[in-house]
């Protein structure tokens, strides 16, 4: 049987692979006539029943706490458990998003990718989790795909409009999970050396929550037809650096049973000096002194906020992402870095994906004008008296890209790419569990193509989704979201990527470094784009800049 796509033309055939291919778009027909039992299909899980709403062939259930309100004396604290309830409770409507500084929507990036949009608004009852369920039958037991949010460790939420799993979940034939958690300051303000044992993790409870709501996918998700022994976590920028930090925590051995790192790619935590700093800083910009902790607690959330955003204004103001709190080694929740010195024995057996996008950078950079003596000067500030070797070693690859471009390119593979060939080869060396790597080369349509291949281009793709303005709606778009979907569905369900949409793919090793090529033309290389690693590990004059 065939479904249309809407007006693309197009046909999926829900023969495909791992049974993906459902219609994409407005072309699905509705039922006539529905019982009401069928539209709103009620679950019972270990702490209530739950009532959701059914869209067409899948099953959402929104705002699904699963951990109490972090408000007053949870605050700061780790995740605390949700009191069970009798009856039946409405999973309609999103919880709060964490507490943070408003999305700024000037730059044509940030109004792209739409992060000014978070359902729900912002307050502390945020401990909560989107589910999408394409068949709850508990015989079913279909993969598990855990999504989390980019924005850093500073923004973002699982209800935002980027992170919905229904087209995933529908076409995948997997229950899809966003998860909203505590962030910033509420998530990770490390206040061990002022608050003593009562606060040792406060610096780590916005990863606690993420382990938190991964237990209950474990203790739930089959009553929603999922099987809680294949559950996928990934996610990029943000994301990515989350379900890094995840790996090395001992709270989250077994419940993660493949991973993917987008963009994302976080070899430390924040060393406890420096979080400690931060801390105290927080505190005297609201006029606390070092014994007040508890006071910390009694504050409006919106105080809280106003000193975290006062201490962020610098960063903000330049255009870069906020780095002030992170997760903090702590000793506790996170006992080591993540992928410093080496891969985390405690999760070597869970095999991983991790990517980049050909232009991350471009997210960040507003020089659109840039000519090509603004190229050099760019390529001085990193290359020093290789600058002209440097632009000569783009431009041997790429005669047609415009400066800003180039640029953006050089400073991607100073950065996101660095710390994603340092992960991918210390999970490679540990030899425990495969990883695969792939480079996303499609560049965006946005604005005439002038973002190229930007950061977050292979998001919505990852949930099959073209909705988002940095990729639309398109023949080329709809093909690379079915091979990016494929990827991640393939990966959630048989812990292998490869699937019939793309070509065969091989684990990445050390000695052949095989990439995916994700692009109109995808391809498998290996060891792609040498000479430009080689080059940086050479002449790298600059210092890394923050990065969400």
């Amino acid at each position: 049987m065939e479904d249309d796509v809407g007006d693309h033309g197009m046909k999926a055939s829900r023969r495909g692979v791992l049974g993906m291919g459902a219609a994409l778009g407005a072309g699905v027909a509705l039922p006539r006539t529905a019982h009401a039992a069928e539209l709103f299909p009620v679950i019972e899980t270990a702490q209530g029943k739950l009532r959701g709403a059914q869209a067409g062939d899948v099953a959402t259930f929104k705002g699904i706490r699963y951990a109490a309100p972090a408000s007053g004396r949870n605050r700061f604290m780790p995740p605390q458990p949700v009191a069970k309830w009798a009856g039946v409770r409405d999973a309609f409507s999103y919880s709060d998003v964490s507490p943070q500084v408003p999305a700024d929507r000037r730059s044509p990036y940030a109004d792209l990718i739409m992060f000014d949009v978070q359902p729900g608004g912002p307050g502390e009852d945020c401990l909560a989790l989107n589910l999408w369920s394409p068949n709850l039958s508990q015989q079913a037991r279909v993969p598990v795909i855990v999504v989390l949010h980019g924005g850093g460790f500073y923004g973002g939420s699982g209800n935002s409009v980027g992170m919905d799993g229904e087209a995933m979940a529908r076409f995948s034939k997997s229950v899809v999970i966003s998860v909203t958690h505590r962030l910033g300051a509420f998530g990770f303000l490390h206040l061990a050396e002022a608050g003593g044992s009562d606060f040792a993790s406060s610096g780590t409870v916005g990863m606690q929550d993420i382990v938190a709501a991964l237990r209950w996918v474990r203790e739930n998700v089959a009553s929603f037809g999922g099987d809680p022994d294949r559950v996928l976590v990934y996610g990029q920028s943000g994301g990515g650096a989350k379900t890094s930090m995840l790996l090395a925590m001992p709270s989250a051995k077994g419940l993660i049973h493949r991973a993917g790192v987008m963009s994302g790619s976080a070899l430390r935590a924040m060393p406890p000096e420096i979080a400690t700093q931060r801390a105290s800083a927080l505190m005297k910009a609201l006029e606390l002194g070092p014994k007040d902790v508890r006071k910390l607690q009694d504050l409006p959330w919106l105080t809280v906020l106003k000193a975290q955003a006062g201490l962020e204004a610098a960063a903000r103001a330049k255009g870069e992402a906020p780095g002030s709190f992170a997760p903090v080694v702590d000793g506790v929740a996170i006992p080591r870095h993540p992928f410093d010195p080496d891969a985390p024995e405690i999760s070597a057996d869970v095999p991983m994906i991790i990517s980049t996008a050909l232009d991350e950078r471009a997210y960040r950079m507003m020089d659109f004008r840039m000519d090509e003596a603004g190229l050099l000067a760019f390529a001085r500030q990193r290359a020093g008296a290789k600058a002209e070797e440097a632009i000569k070693l783009y431009r041997d690859e790429d005669a047609k890209s415009p400066p800003f471009l180039i640029a953006a390119r050089m400073d991607s593979d100073l950065y996101f790419r660095r710390g994603a060939f340092a992960q991918t080869e210390l999970k490679a060396k540990q030899g425990k569990a495969p990883v695969w790597s792939y480079l996303w080369t499609w560049p965006s349509p946005a604005y005439g193509g002038r973002f190229g291949a930007v950061h977050g281009i292979d998001v919505a793709p990852s949930l099959y989704s073209v909705r988002g303005g940095l990729n639309g709606p398109s023949a080329s778009s709809l093909k690379m979201a079915e091979r990016m979907a494929s990827i991640w569905g393939a990966f959630a369900a048989n812990g292998d990527p490869n699937n019939a949409r793309i070509p065969q793919w091989a684990a990445y090793t050390q000695a052949r470094r095989t990439t995916l090529i994700l692009d109109d033309d995808t391809r498998v290389a290996e060891n792609p784009r040498r000479q430009f690693r080689d080059f940086w590990a050479q002449n790298r004059a600059a210092t890394p800049m923050a990065e969400g």
